[in-house]
């Protein structure tokens, strides 16, 4: 996409206005692209201009200034690079004058405008094929060919070289979920981030999720319900494959559709209905979170407009060196992507055939339907040496995959379920040797690694010979989690011995790090220090959580995904926490001391964002904000909500039978009941904490944990408090109790539910919750006769920051 001289112009106090975003351009020229089938789709600018973008909540505000050091955007800029596909050219024609260089100022441009064009080439395609229904004048629904009606579909991105904060890009989406964005691409270390500084959408009344209203994903204009794919694996590194699938149709309108596939896979042929269609392989933008979780974009043209309501059939034909042999008996279906073509992270029933050679065990998600067999030669009769396999879902589930090696098999029971472990005699290539150093993590699932244990080892272990080890702790996993939350979802938990650093939860299938088969003394004989033991052996119990959390119960959006992760994480510290209190203890401080290391610009990683941020976390300030974040503070947060609910029963029951179950596991229970099969958002998640929650609880007397969300969950502090001008005044039969709790270290709008304490002949005596809700809260308690000092937060309940 060149430019175009004879659409060469001067330009003077032109503005293009989307929402929140204006783009003013004030003096200079500016040179259109070549227009396509009459439409012009871009320019180039040099001049005198400025970029204004204001985000809608503190949060947005916050990850703004983070990065640029400005809570709104305000940045004049040299040059701009503009792509739109609506009436952009139209809208600036009032402004525009002859220039005297046009053909100069082309010829000078071109070169960049094409290098720039690729990145939104396929977000064109997509709008000229598409036809979307839009509302008119009147608000009455009818079609568009999307690029005449300015209620359609409609799209600017802007890349501006600014004065200070250098180059940048700011968009404009109408069909995105989020539709105004801006962001830059940053280099840290050797290692590519793309730094997301704003992302929100059009509506700014947001739900306590912290979402628009009506939020989807763009995913859910298509439904893909079933997949069916027969895979040949060819070890040591190739993949091919064909996959059907079942896509119901929610939204019409689309002609061009995306789908996410690894980037070591090429895709060959693409069917819709048993014919032939178009597509396009197209890699990812460097930075992205699509490029870093190691996929690309397979654009599919189908040859009409598809129809709400109607059903198709999509057949991808594909394959690729997307196996990795990791030696020691053990293959890997890459460290990181897709290895079946996606939408995202959808509900969908999979049926898997595999066929591979023998001497190799594979293993995959969902129920084996059939034994394994062997395929005859047609031709000569004789046994061909291909082994196949079938494995089916029980379930809908948003994962599938599969693991492949020469392993040895050790097997036991719980709670109604067969536990079968496979590993190889040996391990990895890259295992760690004498003074060689490894990080193990437990799993970021679509995420990074996030940091861990530092191992070092004398001597190469035997995975196998462990194997009967590594089930029985699983099978106390199994047991643990079923009796709380629920019936284990599948009939079967099958764990296999993955090459690496890092190990995965999916539906019936865990993938464990060769770290995770290592005994206790063996682990001694790395010379460990006690707190990393303890996070290696939180692993495992940890992707066991996740077949509930994660597999049974997936997430919503990005914003959500926080939700799996620490939930899954702080299940297992609930399962050590009955084990060793003490253990329990050292890790909550980890994760706390975690979260007040500063990087080289001196900023905590607290600061990193909230919760909600998700994948956005990961960018070259904080290479590791998600994982710290999610895991660090999302654990924090459930032991928050956890154990404001045991002191609100607590104050409420006495006297009272209380109830079996803690509060936190009947909620548990009830997510699980509720949400099985489906996807949960935060606000969904609140809303069942809310359904019962006790008076204590209820700030300004509303049944809402609205103030625990915009606190907490949105929020990044680390606050402290402290008591200030306590007095203590005797009255029949107790003493009365007053005082002040002061906040330091946070916002004042922090609102925290804020356990006070009082020692009764050296005991501590729960006397009741306040909210801290600026820097001075005065309380008022009774408490019983004998009661001397009041202490917060005896047990250490709320994340805050030390003195």
């Amino acid at each position: 996409m060149g430019l175009d001289a004879s659409l060469t112009f001067r330009v003077r106090g032109a503005s293009i206005d989307r929402s929140a975003l204006h783009i003013t351009l004030e003096d200079g020229e500016i040179s259109f692209t070549t227009s396509i089938d009459g439409h012009v789709t871009g320019a180039f600018f040099e001049g005198e201009g400025e970029v204004l973008l204001t985000p809608p909540d503190q949060v947005e505000r916050a990850s703004m200034t983070l990065f640029t050091g400005m809570a709104i955007l305000e940045e004049r800029f040299a040059t701009a690079y503009l792509r739109f596909n609506d009436q952009t050219f139209s809208d600036l024609r009032p402004n525009l004058r002859p220039a005297d260089d046009a053909k100069d100022f082309a010829s000078r441009w071109d070169e960049t405008a094409r290098n720039l064009a690729d990145s939104d080439a396929l977000r064109l395609l997509a709008t000229f094929s598409h036809s979307l229904p839009t509302r008119g004048v009147g608000g009455e629904l009818r079609k568009s060919n999307g690029m005449d009606d300015p209620g359609s579909d409609r799209m600017v991105h802007a890349r501006f070289q600014g004065l200070k904060l250098g180059t940048f890009d700011v968009g404009f989406d109408s069909m995105a979920a989020e539709q105004i964005w801006a962001g830059q691409l940053q280099t840290r270390q050797g290692a590519t981030y793309y730094n997301l500084w704003a992302s929100f959408p059009l509506n700014t009344q947001r739900s306590s999720s912290g979402q628009p209203q009506g939020l989807e994903q763009a995913s859910d204009d298509l439904k893909i319900s079933e997949y069916k794919i027969r895979v040949d694996v060819k070890p040591p590194t190739s993949l091919n494959a064909d996959a059907q699938l079942k896509i119901s149709v929610r939204r019409g309108g689309a002609r061009t559709v995306l789908f996410e596939l690894s980037r070591f896979l090429h895709v060959h042929q693409v069917q819709v209905d048993g014919h032939a269609v178009e597509f396009i392989n197209n890699t990812a933008i460097d930075g992205t979170q699509l490029a870093r979780r190691g996929n690309d974009l397979v654009a599919v043209v189908f040859p009409q407009d598809l129809q709400a309501g109607q059903t198709i059939l999509m057949q991808f034909t594909y394959g690729g060196d997307v196996l990795s042999d990791a030696g020691g008996g053990l293959l890997y279906v890459g460290a990181k992507g897709t290895w079946y073509p996606n939408r995202g992270l959808q509900m969908a029933n999979f049926d898997l055939e595999f066929h591979y050679p023998p001497n190799w065990t594979l293993v995959a998600t969902g129920k084996k339907s059939n034994p394994t067999s062997v395929i005859e030669n047609r031709t000569s009769g004789q046994a061909s040496g291909e082994l196949v396999t079938r494995w089916l879902t029980e379930r809908a589930s948003t994962l599938s995959g599969f693991n492949l090696g020469k392993y040895e098999r050790a097997g036991t029971r719980a709670a109604d379920v067969d536990v079968t472990v496979y590993a190889s005699k040996g391990v990895e290539r890259t295992f760690p040797h004498g003074s060689e150093e490894i990080t193990v993590v437990p799993d970021t699932r679509l995420g990074r690694p996030r940091p861990g244990s530092i191992l070092r080892t004398e001597q190469t272990p035997s995975p196998a010979r462990n194997a009967q080890m590594v089930a029985d702790r699983a099978a106390q996993s199994l047991d643990y989690f079923s009796k709380r939350f629920g019936p284990y979802p599948y009939s079967s938990l099958d764990l296999t011995q993955m090459p690496g650093e890092i190990s995965q939860g999916w539906p019936g299938l865990v993938f464990l790090t060769s770290f995770s088969f290592l005994t206790p003394s063996q682990e001694t004989d790395l010379h460990l220090n006690p707190t990393q033991e303890i996070f290696n052996r939180l692993v495992l119990p940890h992707e066991v959580a996740h077949q509930w959390w994660g597999d049974l119960v997936g997430w919503h959006s990005y914003r959500d995904q926080w939700i799996v992760e620490a939930l899954a994480n702080y299940s297992a510290l609930m399962m050590l926490e009955t084990q060793s209190p003490q253990d329990f203890r050292k890790v909550m401080e980890r994760y706390r001391s975690d979260l007040l290391q500063k990087n080289k610009e001196g900023e905590p990683l607290f600061s990193a964002g909230p919760v909600t941020l998700g994948q956005r976390l990961n960018s070259s300030h904080f290479p590791n904000g998600y994982e710290a974040v999610s895991y660090g503070r999302g654990t924090w947060l459930f032991h928050m909500l956890r154990y404001m609910l045991l002191d609100a029963e607590s104050k409420e029951s006495r006297g009272q039978r209380r109830q079996a179950e803690e509060p936190f596991v009947r909620i548990l229970r009830r997510l699980r009941e509720r949400y099985a099969g489906k996807e949960v958002t935060t606000a969904e998640l609140l809303g069942l904490f809310a359904e019962d929650l006790p008076s204590s609880l209820r700030y300004e007397g509303r049944k809402s944990l609205d103030w625990f969300f915009e606190s907490w969950m949105q929020g990044v502090s680390l606050p402290h408090f402290s008591l200030k001008n306590v007095k203590y005044v005797p009255r029949q039969g107790g003493v009365s109790i007053t005082g002040s709790i002061v906040q330091t270290d946070a916002p004042e709008s922090l609102v925290t539910a804020v356990p006070v304490y009082g020692f009764v002949e050296g005991k501590p005596v729960f006397l009741g919750t306040v909210f801290a809700d600026g820097p001075e809260t005065p309380f008022h308690l009774n408490a019983t006769l004998g009661t001397r000092r009041v202490v917060l937060d005896v047990n250490q309940t709320l994340l805050t920051s030390p003195k």
